[in-house]
């Protein structure tokens, strides 16, 4: 572990988490909770599902992308409610708060509720009940973000892009961007141009997962056929050198997720997430927890390991969180108040971490 008093400094820091799907954070205790008030049977087959404690240590053990996103989809089948969206999302700020996160724009997983018969405005009434409560009681202000599941098909994407329900929501400002995720490999970015280019045209914010077992090329696709403004995840970005310098120039924010990358194996531990590349690039990126209840670890979990594996200085730990900062989709008045908690912080903690 890092010094107490470099813990302390990096709890301090006003982080802002740019990639977190709120399904994500669905602890194994709270799904049983859940699936016992929902009246859900899970999984009988499965000795994984024999406890929280059994499901935790299967957690430990993913082998790929495919193998999370399949107890990923089952977890989220005990969500029924308002009520159960909202207590899920309030307990992931509550973790974001207690890690000193002031600022969190968070996604959820629309199509996985509706193919349930889970209304969209059932799960966004919920998520947005604790947004609010986050702001108002934590301090955290927060932004919405629908994804759009990859691996399904292309209109049912479109579809439900059109629902009057979702059209709402955005013409409403309660959810203010779309994002791309689930299986990358095989589902290029190309795809979706139709449907980013309909949110482009509605003033929505874009994003989208690409090179995290995919190559490069993704990366590259999503920003010139889906116009992103942000890259989620990128890892493969260095292996590119052309389009690191492109990145690089462009202030594009990555939002990297260190323990995910480890426990998906799209790396064998921390110190091969290219970390150093990317600031010795000039790449702006934000450190992530994704899924925290399936990955081991919150938002300062992750910057944690970080600093263990590079030991990174005060200012490259400063420039990693001006960057969350200023590649965030709040107000230019909310960035402002961000960096001054920023420069407070510096100036509190620099002489004790000489």
């Amino acid at each position: 572990m890092p010094p107490p008093t470099f813990h302390a400094f990096l709890r301090a820091l006003p982080k802002c988490e740019h990639h977190m799907h709120l399904e994500g954070a669905l602890r194994p205790h709270i799904l049983f909770q859940l699936a016992s008030k929902n009246n859900i049977t899970l999984p009988q087959d499965d000795e994984a599902f024999a406890s929280p404690e059994s499901l935790l240590s299967r957690y430990q053990r993913f082998t790929s992308l495919d193998d999370f996103l399949h107890y990923y989809y089952i977890g989220m089948s005990v969500l029924i409610t308002a009520s159960d969206f909202e207590d899920l999302a309030w307990d992931y700020f509550l973790h974001a708060s207690a890690d000193g996160v002031a600022h969190a724009e968070v996604f959820f997983d629309p199509q996985a509720h509706v193919v349930r018969a889970v209304t969209y405005s059932t799960v966004v009434d919920g998520f947005s009940r604790a947004c609010k409560r986050a702001e108002s009681e934590l301090g955290i202000t927060t932004i919405l973000t629908s994804c759009f599941l990859r691996h399904l098909p292309v209109q049912e994407s479109l579809d439900l892009f059109d629902d009057e329900e979702v059209q709402k929501s955005y013409r409403d400002g309660t959810v203010t961007g779309i994002g791309l995720d689930s299986s990358e490999m095989d589902f290029p970015p190309e795809l979706f141009v139709e449907l980013f280019a309909k949110a482009r045209k509605q003033g929505l914010n874009l994003t989208a997962h690409a090179g995290e077992e995919a190559p490069a090329s993704y990366i590259a696709t999503a920003v010139s056929d889906l116009r992103v403004t942000r890259i989620d995840h990128g890892i493969a970005l260095p292996s590119s050198p052309d389009l690191l310098s492109q990145i690089a120039a462009s202030k594009m924010l990555l939002t990297v997720c260190p323990l995910s990358n480890v426990v998906l194996r799209c790396v064998d531990t921390i110190a091969d997430v290219p970390i150093r590349k990317l600031l010795d690039a000039g790449v702006q990126f934000s450190i992530n927890s994704d899924d925290p209840a399936y990955f081991g670890g919150h938002c300062l979990d992750n910057h944690v390991a970080v600093h263990e594996a590079f030991d990174l200085s005060v200012d490259e730990w400063v420039g990693i969180v001006r960057a969350g900062i200023e590649g965030s989709w709040c107000a230019t008045e909310r960035k402002g108040e961000l960096l001054r908690v920023l420069e407070g912080v510096v100036e509190e903690w620099r002489h004790r971490l000489v």
